[in-house]
């Protein structure tokens, strides 16, 4: 019995290691281009420095992250790279809505974001920023909103069932409580009310006073949340007649990134049906 309680406690600490070792290789991820810092990885975690600095140099022999000599910061490393290229052929919808993300932009002169959901999280992917001068406060590729806060993030979290919704609030509840205080979970159960009512997301500047934010969830063929399509604009380019103008060419980028989305969801059901034959 003493034996076995031993192998548990060891495995449980195997996997608590892991768990933090693909937390630390989340956050240098999201550093981009800039890199983080060792600092900044200790303040992110929790975790004291020498187990910090002990992870990194295990991802850096597994060529997940890399150390600029020069700035000591943190970047993704090749391996990452790798494995990224294998996991967009699965999930590729960022490479399926680059092309929409940049009409928008374009055309609209506002910025066009692609978001996914990431547990009960949505991330952004990318943002598209429009030739328009007066930038809005909203999100920036790689930051992480809790469902239901933004427009896309909301979109997707309109999109799931009561009880994943609920589920949702629940597990973010400190956190809305602690930096979205102006959004309590009542607000948002009212605003995926109306989404779904609508049939699209808006965020008439319910973070940002002047930052509004139009969004629709992607879907896959069979019915299950891909991610979502955003745009975002200061207050007086979102109001009527402009904004309906707006909604009109989103669900016309979004009903072009599904079809995408659905001749790779084919591609993939044929594959899998050839290695099951």
């Amino acid at each position: 019995m003493e034996r076995m309680e031993m192998v548990s406690s060891a495995n449980l600490g195997g996997a608590q290691t892991v768990d933090r070792a693909l937390a630390l290789l989340s956050a240098v991820g999201r550093g981009g281009v800039a890199g983080v810092t060792l600092g900044d990885l200790v303040a992110q975690s929790g975790l004291n420095k020498p187990t910090v600095r002990r992870l990194l140099l295990a991802l850096m022999r597994g060529g997940m992250v890399e150390q600029n000599p020069d700035t000591r910061r943190y970047f993704l490393g090749e391996e990452a790279y790798i494995l990224g290229t294998f996991a967009a052929q699965r999930h590729g919808i960022l490479e399926h809505s680059s092309a929409v993300l940049a009409r928008l932009a374009r055309e609209t002169g506002d910025a066009a974001f692609i978001s996914v959901r990431q547990g009960y999280s949505a991330l952004c992917l990318h943002r598209e920023e429009g030739s328009y001068p007066i930038r809005t406060h909203a999100l920036m590729a790689g930051q992480l909103h809790p469902l239901g806060v933004g427009a896309g993030s909301l979109a997707m979290l309109a999109a799931l069932p009561d009880a994943e919704v609920e589920a949702a609030l629940e597990a973010n509840a400190a956190q809305l409580a602690g930096s979205y205080a102006a959004l309590p979970p009542d607000l948002i159960r009212e605003h995926v009310r109306v989404t779904r009512q609508n049939g699209h997301a808006l965020n008439p500047g319910l973070l940002y006073p002047d930052s509004w934010g139009l969004g629709l969830a992607l879907r896959w063929p069979d019915g299950a949340l891909a991610g979502a399509l955003s745009l975002a604009a200061i207050e007086s380019r979102m109001q009527r007649p402009r904004r309906d103008d707006l909604l009109s060419r989103l669900r016309a980028g979004a009903a072009e990134i599904e079809k995408s989305l659905a001749r790779l969801y084919a591609l993939r059901r044929g594959t899998s049906d050839r290695r099951t034959a």
